[in-house]
């Protein structure tokens, strides 16, 4: 094993999920990321617990971070996160939403859901308001899935 693997533990795959309503409008978070210079645009999705599925980890990351749940999902691929790691980012879009509250950790306090059309989405993608890359992905992914 690498130190860097000893530092940070094993590598674990992660799951982000496009949440379409029935208009079409993607649930978009926002949160203030000072490392990186401030307000960034991102999906839903997390790091997967010991004993999940990859959507199990999808559900679970869009109930606590959007207080959304879904009964249509749609696998959009899986990729890996980087060269360095063999952990796997799972992409899924969710439709047939049912909208309840957030659940957020003291860590996610300040995460905040809005509603855009997919094309604002997008655009705002190609601006590089999205931190990281999975979530640019996963809405061009979703806007071609339809």
């Amino acid at each position: 094993m690498s130190d860097e693997v000893h530092r940070r533990g094993p590598a674990r795959d992660a799951a982000v999920v496009v949440a379409r309503d029935d208009q079409g409008l993607v649930a978009i978070l926002t949160a203030d990321f000072p490392r990186h210079g401030g307000e960034y645009l991102f999906l839903p999705g997390g790091r997967r617990e010991d004993g999940e599925t990859p959507q199990e980890c999808a559900r679970r990351e869009l109930l606590e971070e959007a207080g959304i749940t879904a009964r249509r999902w749609q696998p959009l691929g899986t990729y890996a996160i980087t060269l360095e790691s063999t952990a796997r980012i799972h992409l899924y879009q969710a439709r047939d939403l049912t909208l309840g509250p957030q659940q957020l950790t003291p860590t996610e306090e300040d995460f905040k859901l809005s509603w855009w059309p997919m094309a604002d989405a997008i655009v705002a993608a190609a601006e590089g308001r999205f931190l990281l890359p999975a979530g640019p992905l996963a809405l061009l992914l979703a806007d071609r899935a339809g």
